[in-house]
């Protein structure tokens, strides 16, 4: 099949000249360019969702140094002759990501700033040989590429490339900043385990930002990117003709995701039309100011495993490419109870809530107000009607992959809390075969979780395993054995004897003896008991859930 995706690849150059499928989205620059008076523009969006490609995008289509007419070429910028006349490759550009900027302590993220910074000057060593450019500027060139570079040379590093470059190409340099806020989230989330370097990093990020941006002579214009828009740190404060787009913003929001009508489009492309439900299900549902979007790296993901299995089933892709943390931090709360709007949301309903798109790192966590905020600019949550406006919104979760998400943070709190007395003795009734005891136990720890209406058999398989794992047992939870995967196994090695549970969501509560019936006849056709050789005793249970009723019975 000729159709080719390329997962990850941020190169746009890449991308184009390896014929890789790319949803045209080369407009964002006529319309920054031509159609605002923007000097620093910054789009604030969930990571994965094509920031980073549309700066490289930027790079390639403005730089100097490069000739991009022929990755252009078909693309919706091309239609604008004389803007890609006046524009393209005419200007230098410095365009530098702050995304792996972190570490354990300051020292440790500070070294990955300038070995970042040693990065960019290498790329630029071409500048050393022009005569006119400035001898102290040389030298302070040096000392960045060396990562020897003082303080005072590492907060006035972009302007002092940046002045370099105008002495060389006589013109205004094009900067673009990608994920300039990750150094400060890190160093938050470095704070909040206690080693303290939030404060420090901060004066660096705003000693960077602000010469650069600041009343630069030597700037054409900026481009910014990240999650969240600083606002209490004041680094953009004072910078000229400065505008921010949220996701809360109409204006730009086209431009980050993909439409129904793209992703209909790479599905015909991919002869992969019939998927079209499933990844509206799974990977639908964002609202970016007016705009409905897909995620665009499941959608890539999802299609890459399509091609090479029509049959191939979406799953969550979204979920290890972004700390999931915030959302346990946020449900283990005492100041404030969140359970019922958490309920509400995986019930598939709404909730209204105040937002900030201006947000401090440091204060993330310390209002409810906040932290509904940085849910919704993370994309954990999204606007449930694209027309409201304002600071009050209705929000929902956006789709079945971000559901599954919730449903984890509420398992993982659930296995957090849960008293380990209860626990203790739910273990000794399933040793003692008392079906009746060890129902209650379960049914009462159902009903100390969140309510969710919605629950599937992955959901109870990740219920139990939380309620064994760390109680000093040997837990399984979908392993090969015999014929097939039991959902638990609980191994006692020490008296040679082990536990089998097999789970099954019920459709109806009258359902549920005949589920339970089924779930053992799985472990007995399946011979799920064979695989444990050596165990003198081996109890199995079979297990009916509905919404937060169980039923076991043994075998």
């Amino acid at each position: 099949m000729a159709f080719t995706v390329s997962v990850g690849e941020a190169d746009f150059a890449a991308l184009r000249n390896d014929n890789a499928y790319y949803v045209d989205k080369t407009e964002i620059m006529y319309e920054l360019v031509h159609d605002t008076n923007n000097k620093v523009t910054l789009f604030t969006r969930p990571r994965r969702f094509g920031k980073t490609l549309m700066m490289s995008m930027m790079e390639n289509f403005f730089s100097v140094r490069k000739d991009s007419k022929s990755l252009f070429e078909n693309l919706a910028i091309a239609k604008h002759k004389t803007f890609c006349k006046e524009w393209m490759n005419q200007y230098p550009v410095l365009f530098i990501s702050f995304k792996d900027v972190e570490g354990e302590d300051f020292n440790g993220a500070y070294d990955m700033l300038k070995a970042r910074l040693a990065e960019v000057c290498k790329d630029f060593l071409s500048i050393l040989d022009v005569d006119k450019v400035d001898d102290d500027d040389k030298k302070t060139f040096l000392r960045l590429k060396s990562e020897s570079g003082r303080d005072s040379d590492v907060k006035n590093s972009l302007k002092t490339i940046m002045r370099m470059l105008n002495t060389v190409y006589g013109k205004q340099v094009i900067l673009l900043i990608d994920e300039y806020d990750v150094p400060l989230a890190k160093a938050s989330e470095k704070d909040a385990a206690k080693n303290h370097y939030y404060s420090r990093m901060l004066d660096v990020i705003k000693g960077i930002m602000s010469t650069a941006l600041k009343d630069n002579e030597f700037l054409k214009f900026a481009v910014v990117t990240g999650c969240l828009r600083i606002a209490k740190e004041s680094i953009f404060t004072g910078t000229n003709n400065f505008a921010s787009y949220s996701v809360l913003d109409v204006d730009f929001s086209q431009y980050f995701g993909f439409s129904k009508t793209e992703v209909a489009a790479i599905l015909k492309a991919a002869d992969r039309s019939e998927t079209a439900d499933t990844i509206k299900e799974w990977y639908d549902g964002y609202i970016f100011g007016n705009s409905y979007v897909y995620c665009p790296w499941d959608v890539i993901n999802y299609l890459s495993a399509l091609k090479k299995r029509r049959d191939a089933k979406p799953k969550n892709y979204w979920k290890n490419t972004s700390h999931n943390g915030i959302l346990l931090t946020f449900v283990k709360r005492t100041e404030f109870d969140v359970s019922d709007k958490f309920e509400a949301l995986l019930n598939g309903e709404t909730i209204v809530q105040k937002i900030s798109d201006e947000l401090t790192y440091d204060t993330l966590h310390s209002t409810e107000d906040n932290l509904w905020s940085v849910l919704l600019m993370t994309g954990y949550i999204t606007k449930a009607d694209a027309g409201e406006d304002g600071e009050t919104v209705s929000l929902k979760i956006p789709n079945r992959e971000i559901s599954s998400i919730f449903e984890d943070a509420v398992v993982r709190f659930f296995t957090d809390t849960v008293s380990d007395d209860a626990v203790k003795e739910l273990i000794d009734t399933l040793w003692e075969k008392d079906e009746a005891r060890a129902t209650e136990i379960i049914s009462g720890l159902l009903w100390d979780t969140i309510s969710y209406n919605d629950y599937h058999e992955d959901y109870y398989h990740a219920f139990l395993a939380g309620v064994f794992v760390g109680r000093g047992y040997s837990v399984d939870s979908n392993k090969e054995k015999g014929l097939g995967r039991p959902d638990i196994l609980l191994k006692d090695k020490k008296n040679r004897r082990a536990i089998i549970i097999e789970a099954k969501k019920s459709h109806k509560e009258s359902d549920m003896d005949n589920d339970c019936k089924e779930a053992i006849k799985q472990i007995e056709t399946r011979k799920y008991a064979d695989g444990l050789k050596g165990y003198e005793e081996i109890i199995c249970y079979g297990a009916a859930f509905f919404q937060k009723q169980v039923k076991l019975k043994l075998k």
